[in-house]
């Protein structure tokens, strides 16, 4: 599998910058990524023997929910297919719309930080167009990742659309983190500095949308977020659109249904706002966010506004890394158990999770970048950059 990575820390010289930004150096991430010219093996044989899992397909959501806890649940997997974890706790909150169910998952790496009160936290929004999925089926591969990263993993089982709209999600989302980063976290030995936020395509765009939502509200900001194939805006003038429209399991024509179930009809609500669509913000209004992580895959109809959005971060001056695996296709977190390929991009994640909370030891620490002439490697693929 080949696979593009590129740190592009942003340009000097723009408005009250980050403390945790740097200034540009090396190549612009690009906003259209490439697609290999065949999808990888395993994934294509996934695909093959699940003929009819789809997301935003034909059938409705209702059927979808129900397929999807058929392949991906954790209770459906082979027993010698499920990632180890030291500990699970099942938990929940009382949120700002009623009770909010998390999953925790304790890794055995994270023991001695978390006896130490310097635990990290990964608080998870999963994808699944808004609509469909529950950490059931998101579980294998969080576990991994948990592990991997040393980092506890909150798994959060929001309210789904349509039955809930926005900003409901949104509002639990931000009612987590306050409870991650206070007396949630603190007894479970999390350090409040050290609470990241993620999630993939509908998961991922409101991730980047909490961030500017807390950001504006003057709340404490997350210390990074990790964006997996995010559904930064929709996807209808992309390239991608069009290579990776259909028969990949993520349906490009059905994310516009998601996003008619997610939004309310409502005179006050655009989708072109602000934390319905980052993607679709001006580079001026991204300014100030905490450092991003952004994965995308070459066969995604959303691969290029995933592209295009780390792009944007990187010129609004927010650190950001950002990853690309040409032969993957949309969801390979769900995936481990049958690719991996799909597993190794999960140990990608976990490392840049990890990274973004060990640097948080230090809030605001000036870092040294590596001089032009050096190169990261990723692959058969070289940056030049930073390391």
């Amino acid at each position: 599998m080949s696979n593009r990575s590129l740190f592009s820390p942003p340009p000097t010289g723009t408005s009250t910058p980050n403390p945790q930004t740097l200034p540009f150096m090396g190549p612009r991430i690009p906003t259209v990524g490439p697609r290999a010219r065949d999808l990888h093996p395993s994934i294509r044989d996934f695909l093959s023997d699940h003929p009819l899992l789809e997301l935003g397909g034909q059938e409705h959501f209702t059927v979808e929910r129900r397929r999807h806890q058929e392949v991906f649940g954790l209770h459906s997997l082979p027993k010698d297919k499920i990632h180890p974890i030291d500990d699970v706790e099942f938990t929940a909150i009382r949120g700002p719309h009623g009770t909010i169910p998390i999953r925790v998952l304790y890794p055995a790496s994270g023991k001695d930080s978390r006896n130490k009160g310097r635990a990290g936290a990964l608080i998870y929004f999963h994808g699944g167009g808004y609509t469909v999925g529950s950490v059931d089926e998101f579980e294998n591969g969080l576990r991994l990742l948990a592990e991997e990263s040393w980092c506890q993993v909150y798994a959060v089982e929001y309210r789904l659309a349509p039955e809930f709209k926005y900003p409901v999600q949104l509002d639990e989302y931000s009612a987590v983190i306050d409870w991650v980063q206070g007396e949630g976290g603190k007894i479970r030995g999390v350090h409040p500095d050290k609470v990241l936020g993620g999630g993939d395509s509908a998961g991922g765009n409101m991730t980047a949308a909490i961030c500017l939502r807390r950001m504006d509200e003057g709340k404490k900001p997350l210390a990074g977020q990790i964006l997996l194939y995010p559904e930064a805006r929709l996807p209808f003038d992309t390239p991608a659109a069009i290579e990776n429209n259909s028969g990949l399991y993520l349906e490009c024509n059905g994310i516009f249904s998601f996003a008619s179930n997610y939004l309310p009809r409502s005179e006050d609500i655009s989708p072109q706002d602000r934390y319905v669509s980052p993607g679709m913000q001006p580079i001026e209004a991204l300014r100030g966010q905490p450092p991003a992580a952004v994965f995308t895959s070459g066969y995604d109809p959303l691969r290029d506004v995933g592209c295009e959005y780390a792009n944007k971060l990187s010129q609004a001056g927010v650190q950001t890394r950002w990853r690309h695996y040409d032969d993957l296709t949309h969801g390979w977190l769900q995936m481990t158990a049958w690719s991996k390929a799909a597993e190794q991009a999960v140990k990608d994640v976990a490392q840049e999770v990890k990274r973004l909370f060990i640097a948080a030891n230090v809030p605001h620490a000036p870092r040294t970048p590596m001089s032009p002439s050096q190169t990261w490697n990723s692959g058969d693929i070289k940056f030049a950059g930073f390391q």
